[in-house]
């Protein structure tokens, strides 16, 4: 029975992986890549992924009422800080594929026998966190604004916010402090749950890696952010729906893109 391990590997010792310097040019080429996986693969993606809508619905639903509205923004722009985990099932599906593998639908959900599953869940669940991190802050700013006393009606929600100074003052600063976020998701998480899926690292390895592909590739990886933003920006327009096929786009593509800047492990020599 394997060992029950999250911040180190298998063996117990902190592992450490080697990035490569990629171009834009990788980055589209990993974007073709998951558009490949999308099209040879597409009916357990839309079964995997119409999840990413209705939850998208129901936290508009949800939030219909005064008292939440000013969290409807908070709660839809921050899913995506939980994006990286919510499609481990993806990068399974890419990485089988790869393999030359049956990579049916159900194969997503293998990543529970997974050798780094502690790891993987402790990651996520740092994901989690932050994502809790910014309903908090976002509330307390939009409180500071405002005040404690929830919006009339949403027609004066909307007015508040786009007629008002201090409604733009939410918007510019809303959108500064998101950002913030984002950059710390994508900066500790970019790779971090394909390599866990290809090699039981642990969850320290995981996230230090990501944090040097980010380091090595700033460009590159800014590219990728605004690729992701535009992405789930346009899937959520049409009430959510094109998530149904930007999520597992942007899934595949990140374990390709984690394919090009993490360098396989060496060899190991067969022993005299």
């Amino acid at each position: 029975m394997a060992s029950f391990h999250v911040i180190a590997g298998a063996s117990e010792t902190l592992e450490h992986t080697r990035v490569r310097k990629i171009g834009v040019s990788d980055l589209f080429d990993a974007l073709r890549r998951g558009v490949d996986d999308f099209m040879v693969k597409p009916s357990h993606i839309v079964f995997l992924c119409m999840i990413y809508p209705l939850v998208g619905v129901v936290l508009a639903t949800w939030t219909s009422g005064a008292n939440a509205l000013p969290l409807l923004f908070p709660l839809v722009s921050g899913f995506a800080l939980i994006g990286p985990f919510a499609a481990i099932g993806l990068y399974e599906i890419s990485r089988r594929r790869e393999a030359g593998l049956d990579a049916s639908w159900s194969h997503a959900f293998e990543v529970r026998n997974s050798p780094a599953l502690p790891a993987i869940a402790a990651v996520g669940i740092m994901l989690f966190a932050i994502f809790i991190a910014w309903l908090l802050t976002a509330k307390l700013f939009y409180e500071h604004l405002f005040g404690p006393e929830p919006p009339a009606s949403l027609s004066s929600f909307i007015a508040e916010i786009f007629a008002t100074g201090r409604g733009w003052t939410l918007i510019v600063l809303g959108h500064a402090l998101g950002f913030a976020f984002a950059v710390v998701v994508l900066c500790t998480t970019v790779v971090a749950f394909p390599l866990l899926l290809d090699r039981d690292v642990g969850a320290y390895e995981a996230i230090h890696t990501s944090v040097r592909v980010v380091l090595a590739n700033p460009i590159v990886m800014a590219v990728w952010g605004l690729v992701v933003a535009i992405g789930l920006i346009v899937g959520s327009l049409p009430v959510f729906a094109g998530l149904a096929v930007v999520l597992p786009v942007l899934g595949h593509s990140t374990w390709h893109l984690y394919r090009k800047v993490v360098e396989p492990p060496a060899a190991r020599r067969p022993a005299n």
